[in-house]
């Protein structure tokens, strides 16, 4: 398989895969298995990496990249790397300092693709999840379009080859897309998308304004509860996707990732299992019918599994909207 066919134009020229590797990783996985397995994917066939500041294997992933570009298995250019700007910095002036921190840890000189991980701004410092006494996060009140101006320089510096978003209701897009003096647009949005949660509103959205979506917990979850809503039915085995992955003898895997393909969406296929990783490449191996594409649609329940309840609260919480 040609990876260079399976790739999409985003609206600033540069391309991006359309299928990628998610590298965030459960609590019980030792950081160095970021290692083992991005350089796995890489050898299987991976070439869009998603990692972020916030995951804390920048150094690993890092690592797995420039040791498959060693030993001839890709050049730096056939990589696509996404990084992702946390919280605690969305203030304009640490901006450029949190993605040098993200290639000094990566060894590498420039990225891809940097998104604002969460519209949430939180207060500046050490900790991830800075929260008072009562346990409750502590924001920082910050014009996401003055941060979005610092991710601009951060492309016109060539620290970032492309900028975008990620978890923005389309509400917080419009602000960006209609901010006075904008110079790039964002290229993407990254969000929760599968089938319980297909986001066809924000599809559409996004669509009109040329933004790519990008589907993050395409295959349901990994269940890890700090982050997870426990309640919600396991994705993957579900009747309908398990009766249309038998009829193309695939995975219910397979099937919810070619889904977002054929609907134009980006999908990040996480795992740390090696046989799934090998499996998941081959998403570009069949096709699914008008029919199980209407039928997967009528699986939608507007249900998330990621709702980052901590953030609940905060005046930029993005997910009491529709879409």
């Amino acid at each position: 398989m040609d990876p260079k066919g399976q790739r999409v134009k985003l609206n600033d020229g540069h391309f991006i895969p359309v299928l990628g590797f998610g590298t965030a990783e459960a609590k019980e996985v030792p950081k160095s298995e970021a290692l083992e397995v991005t350089k796995f994917a890489i050898e299987v066939g991976f070439r869009h990496i998603d990692c972020a500041h916030v995951y804390q294997n920048e150094e690993h992933v890092g690592q797995a990249i420039r040791s498959k570009i060693a030993d001839g298995t890709v050049k730096r250019e056939d990589i696509f790397y996404t990084s992702k700007l946390w919280c605690t910095f969305l203030r304009p002036e640490l901006v450029r300092p949190a993605l040098e921190k993200s290639l000094k840890n990566l060894h590498l000189d420039y990225v891809d693709l940097y998104i604002i991980h969460f519209p949430l701004a939180m207060k500046p410092g050490e900790e991830l999840l800075p929260k008072d006494e009562n346990g409750k996060l502590i924001g920082d009140s910050v014009d996401l379009c003055h941060t979005w101006e610092a991710l601009e320089k951060c492309k016109d510096a060539g620290l970032a080859k492309s900028i975008g978003v990620s978890n923005f209701n389309h509400k917080q897009l419009e602000k960006i897309l209609n901010k006075p003096g904008l110079k790039y647009k964002p290229v993407c949005n990254q969000v929760e998308c599968h089938p319980y949660l297909n986001q066809s509103k924000l599809l559409d959205f996004c669509k009109s304004h040329d933004i790519v979506l990008v589907a993050y917990g395409a295959l349901g979850s990994q269940r890890v509860k700090e982050w997870v809503n426990l309640n919600l039915p396991v994705l993957l085995e579900d009747s309908v996707l398990c009766a249309i992955a038998k009829k193309h003898k695939q995975t219910p895997a397979l099937v919810v990732l070619r889904y977002q393909i054929q609907r134009g969406v980006v999908v990040l296929a996480k795992s740390y299992n090696k046989k799934r990783i090998k499996e998941n490449i081959q998403v570009f191996d069949f096709e699914l019918t008008p029919e199980d594409m209407k039928a997967i649609d009528g699986l939608n329940k507007n249900k998330r599994y990621y709702e980052f309840l901590v953030g609940v609260g905060h005046p930029e919480y993005p997910f009491s909207e529709e879409y």
